[in-house]
C-alpha cells in the first residue's frame, strides 16, 4: 500500500512568519513559479516551507521545454484597494511557452539571491485536477487581484 501526496491551496505558515520578520520583500525579491507533478509523493500545503521541499521527493514536474525550478513571475505588484483596509498583491498570469508538460499544482517560492531567503515557500496552488499541455502555452492564472481573492492578502 503506498499512499500519494497531495496539493492543498494554501499561504505558507512559514511565509506568514517570515514575512512579519523581514525576510522576504515582495517588491523587489525574485519570485518564481514552479509546477508541481500528477501525483506527488510529497504532501504540499501550508506546511510547505521550501522549494526543496518539492525537489527532495522528486514532485517538481517535468517535460519538454520547462526548466527546473519554474520561472520568475513577470509581475508582482503590492497595493491597498481603494476603499478596502486589505494588502493585496497582484500578480500577473504566468505563460510557460511551448511547453509539453502535465501538472497538478503549483509553488510560488523567493529565489532572491540573500542568504535569508534560500528558496523560502510562499504559497502553494492546487489546480484541481491535472493540466496539460502539448507544445503549446501551459498558462497559470491567478484569480482577481481585490480584497476577497488576492493570492496574498492581509486583512
Amino acid at each position: 500500500y503506498f499512499k500519494m501526496g497531495t496539493i492543498t491551496t494554501a499561504m505558507c505558515n512559514s511565509f506568514k512568519q517570515e514575512l512579519l520578520g523581514g525576510v522576504h520583500d515582495l517588491d523587489t525579491d525574485v519570485l518564481k513559479l514552479a509546477l508541481i507533478k500528477p501525483s506527488p509523493t510529497g504532501t504540499f500545503g501550508a506546511a510547505t516551507t521550501n522549494y526543496s521541499d518539492l525537489t527532495s521527493n522528486s514532485d517538481e514536474a517535468s517535460g519538454t521545454n520547462y526548466t527546473a525550478g519554474g520561472q520568475n513571475l513577470d509581475s508582482v505588484a503590492i497595493s491597498i484597494p481603494s476603499g478596502t483596509s486589505t494588502a493585496i498583491v497582484d500578480i500577473a498570469d504566468e505563460v510557460f511557452s511551448n511547453l509539453t508538460i502535465s501538472a497538478a499544482g503549483a509553488l510560488i517560492y523567493n529565489s532572491s539571491t540573500k542568504a535569508s531567503v534560500a528558496n523560502r515557500a510562499i504559497a502553494v496552488f492546487a489546480f484541481g485536477s491535472t493540466v496539460t499541455s502539448t507544445s503549446g502555452d501551459f498558462t497559470v492564472v491567478f484569480p482577481t487581484a481585490d480584497e476577497n481573492n488576492a493570492v496574498i492578502r492581509i486583512t
